[in-house]
């Protein structure tokens, strides 16, 4: 199927042709041709797969198609978690927009409201906005949600996880009860599934992806390495030739910030992306990432959703997220749209090993070990089993073969080495002397 033949307006279809949009992503095709009806739909897929279009070129075909001259009131409002994930889906209704008399407002706090009340009198058609910010403009009496046709909430499970849950009750409040109602998110947990009875009347459910599967294009690796010796190991990693740019994530915005700090100081240029940055510096972190200016971003997850930049080439977990779900959101920041991308996980020898098993449990599937790197610690191997649905080797000795050899993922093809260093240091956080002239690239395989 085409887009010509799910029957969207002739402008929406010219706006597609520069974009490069030829093919209908899976979630597309499948929840297109439902919202078109007037259904409300429950879609779940991966980060990177089109969720954004499934929603928005239906909805911008149906305001082609129905103008209303002279309305200042928004018909569509979109809520998202992040200012990151809102501006995005801002610039891209706004290109799928582009021949049609459609207007679009970006409304979310840090910043001064006063441009965006600017942009509301002007009179919009479709709002995209973090609930704070639309609550706080509603309650001061400066919107009104009365004329809302459609409401999508995208990342509803990570709006949920942010704590709102409330504000989005008190949203749908000051909504018409004859809407359509659309949920796109990549994960389902089941606080979601119940929040979704009370808003969505007789949905499609839309699911091209398994919950809890990781992006195929992604090539996945784990290393075992000491939480003092992290730095050392990423700083080494950020060095090799091959990693063009990468996405690190730490779980707090203190460690964030810790980890830029150390980075600057062993010549790597990288910034930090969290909750404690201005919308100003989070915006220029955004625009030297996506520009090559800078070539490492650290993040922390919730600052994370909504970045959508293309090529980059590794996603290095700092740190394990205690979330399972977490772990699939972090990965798909790359491998997106079909390429092909590289994630490393940090496992240290506490708690890690355990959200680690947990993650295991929930993709059902092994990640090779990389044991190839000084900072190598010598612990059990994590492997999943599926006859027990559950990880092996939570105990006894870790099990590799020769110096240069590991195990792989369960299907023939074992894991590449990280680098040509010794297995030196054991779990010293001490950065072990070396030959930085015998260098191996640390190119995952091929079995992601």
């Amino acid at each position: 199927m085409t887009f010509s033949e799910m029957g969207l307006h002739p402008r929406v279809l010219d706006a597609l042709v520069p974009l490069g949009y030829e093919t209908p992503t899976p979630i597309q095709e499948q929840a297109i041709p439902h919202v078109l009806k007037g259904r409300d739909v429950m879609g779940i897929a991966q980060t990177g797969t089109g969720k954004t279009a499934a929603f928005s070129l239906p909805l911008v075909h149906h305001l082609a198609n129905n103008p209303m001259s002279g309305q200042k009131v928004p018909r569509v409002l979109v809520l998202t978690p992040t200012r990151e994930l809102a501006a995005q889906i801002d610039e891209n209704v706004k290109s799928y927009a582009q021949h049609v008399n459609v207007r679009t407002a970006l409304i979310f706090g840090g910043v001064s409201q006063h441009k965006q009340v600017n942009q509301l009198r002007k009179g919009v058609d479709v709002l995209v906005a973090t609930p704070g910010r639309l609550l706080d403009l509603c309650n001061q009496r400066l919107l009104s949600l009365s004329k809302v046709e459609f409401l999508v909430l995208d990342e509803a499970d990570t709006m949920l996880d942010m704590g709102f849950i409330h504000d989005i009750r008190k949203v749908i409040a000051m909504l018409p009860q004859q809407r359509q109602s659309l949920f796109f998110s990549a994960t389902m947990p089941e606080s979601i599934v119940k929040l979704s009875k009370t808003i969505l009347t007789d949905p499609i459910r839309v699911e091209v992806a398994r919950v809890s599967s990781a992006a195929e294009t992604v090539d996945q690796r784990m290393l075992f390495v000491s939480q003092g010796a992290k730095r050392d190991l990423l700083v080494d990693m950020l060095q090799r030739p091959e990693v063009e740019t990468a996405l690190v994530f730490t779980r707090t915005k203190y460690g964030a910030d810790k980890v830029v700090k150390y980075l600057k100081k062993n010549g790597l240029r990288g910034e930090a992306i969290h909750g404690n940055k201005s919308q100003p510096q989070r915006d220029r972190a955004m625009n030297a990432f996506r520009k090559g200016k800078i070539q490492v971003l650290v993040a922390t997850d919730i600052a994370a959703r909504g970045i959508d930049v293309k090529g980059v080439s590794h996603v290095i977990n700092f740190e394990i997220p205690n979330i399972s779900e977490t772990y699939v959101h972090r990965i798909g920041r790359t491998g997106r749209a079909g390429q092909e991308g590289i994630a490393y996980s940090m496992v240290n020898e506490g708690d890690e090993r355990k959200h680690m098993e947990n993650i295991l449990r929930l993709i059902r599937r092994n990640i090779p070990l990389e044991t190839d790197h000084q900072w190598h610690l010598d612990l059990p191997e994590l492997e999943f089993d599926a006859r027990t649905s559950s990880p092996k080797g939570q105990g006894g000795s870790s099990r590799k073969g020769p110096k240069g050899h590991h195990r792989g993922n369960g299907n023939g093809r074992s894991g590449r080495p990280l680098g040509s260093g010794s297995n030196q240091g054991g779990g010293s956080s001490r950065r072990p002397k070396r030959n930085w002239n015998k260098r191996s690239k640390f190119k995952g395989g091929s079995d992601a």
